[in-house]
C-alpha cells in the first residue's frame, strides 16, 4: 500500500485497475479514507474499485487526518483538500481525470475543478453534502470541539483520541486532527503542546468558514457557471445530503446531467450504470 509526502504530509493512497484516470474522492465527511467504497452507505453492493478498475484507473486515497495518512494542525479548507488532490494526481504523472466525489468528497470535487480546470476531464458528484441541517451540525461539531479544549484542555484531546480512537465524524469533541493524534505519537505531542489560546482561535472560526451557506459549501457559484467540464449529480435527500444541495449544483453547472431519483429508487445497478456511462462517453 504505497505512501508519498504531498504539501509536507504522508498521503495513503492506492491505485487499481488500468484505463483513464478517476480520480475518487472518497464519502465519510472528516473520515474519507479508501475503505469507504467499499463499507458505508450504497457502496458495498455497487463496489466501484473493483467494478470502475475494469476499465479505468481508479484513484482512491485517505484525504488528510484520516486513515493512514498525516495531518497537520492548521486552517482546513475546501481549496487546501483541492490542492492536496492534484499533488496526488501530480506525484502519479497524471495531468487529466475524471474526478468523483461522494459525501463531502463533492465538494473537494467541485472546488479541484475550479481550482484546476485544465485537468478536470468531467465530474462525478454523487450524494453532496449541503443543506441547512448540515451546516448547523458540522458548525456544532466545531463549537463542541471548542468547548471541550476550553474545559479540558489539549492534553485531554490527546488522551481521548489515543484511549477511544474516535474520529471527529464519529465523534464531535475529538476535532479534526483526532486520527492524525491515534496514530502518529510525535503529532499527538506537539498537538498538545501548542498554544491553546492560538487553536481555540483557528477552531472558532474554522467551521463558519468551512460551512458558510445554506447549500453545497466550496466553490461559489460564479466559479462554478464559469467550468466548461461536464458533470453528473446524483442526489441525496437526508439532514447530511440535502436534494436542494444537489439541484443547487445542478443549477450552477452548464454542463451537467441530473438523475432526479430518490435515494430509494437509485438502485445499485442504476447507480453503476449512470456512473459507467457518464465515464464512458467522457474519460479520455
Amino acid at each position: 500500500m504505497p505512501d508519498t509526502t504531498i504539501n509536507g504530509i504522508n498521503v495513503h493512497y492506492e491505485t487499481y485497475g488500468s484505463g483513464p484516470p478517476l480520480l475518487m474522492l472518497a464519502p465519510g465527511g472528516f473520515d474519507s479514507t479508501i475503505e469507504k467504497w467499499s463499507n458505508v452507505g450504497v457502496w458495498p453492493p455497487v463496489n466501484p474499485l473493483e467494478s470502475f478498475s475494469r476499465r479505468y484507473t481508479c484513484i482512491a486515497y485517505d484525504r488528510r487526518e484520516a486513515g493512514q495518512s498525516g495531518g497537520r494542525v492548521e486552517r482546513l479548507s475546501w481549496a487546501l483538500y483541492a490542492l492536496e488532490a492534484k499533488g496526488l494526481l501530480e506525484h502519479l504523472g497524471i495531468d487529466r481525470a475524471v474526478v468523483m466525489g461522494a459525501c463531502m468528497g463533492c465538494t473537494v470535487a467541485a472546488t479541484f475543478a475550479v481550482a484546476y480546470p485544465e485537468s478536470t476531464v468531467g465530474l462525478v458528484l454523487h450524494y453532496p453534502v449541503g443543506g441547512a441541517l448540515w451546516r448547523i451540525n458540522m458548525r456544532q461539531r466545531f463549537a463542541e470541539h471548542a468547548a471541550f479544549v476550553q474545559e479540558q484542555g489539549l492534553d485531554a484531546v490527546v488522551k481521548l483520541a489515543q484511549e477511544k480512537g474516535p474520529t471527529f465524524q464519529a465523534g464531535a469533541v475529538i476535532g479534526p486532527w483526532g486520527s492524525t493524534i491515534a496514530g502518529d505519537e510525535a503529532f499527538a505531542k506537539g498537538f498538545a503542546a501548542q498554544d491553546p489560546e492560538r487553536y481555540a482561535a483557528l477552531i472558532k472560526t474554522m467551521g463558519p468558514a468551512l460551512f458558510d451557506r445554506d447549500t453545497a459549501p466550496g466553490a461559489e457559484p460564479e466559479e462554478l457557471m464559469a467550468l466548461k467540464v461536464p458533470a453528473v449529480i446524483i442526489p441525496g435527500d437526508d439532514p447530511a445530503h440535502a436534494t436542494s444541495a444537489a439541484r443547487y449544483l445542478k443549477e450552477c453547472l452548464p454542463h451537467a446531467e441530473y438523475h432526479d431519483y430518490a435515494p430509494a429508487e437509485q438502485t445499485p445497478e442504476r447507480l453503476c450504470q449512470w456512473i459507467l456511462s457518464f465515464l464512458d462517453s467522457h474519460a479520455v
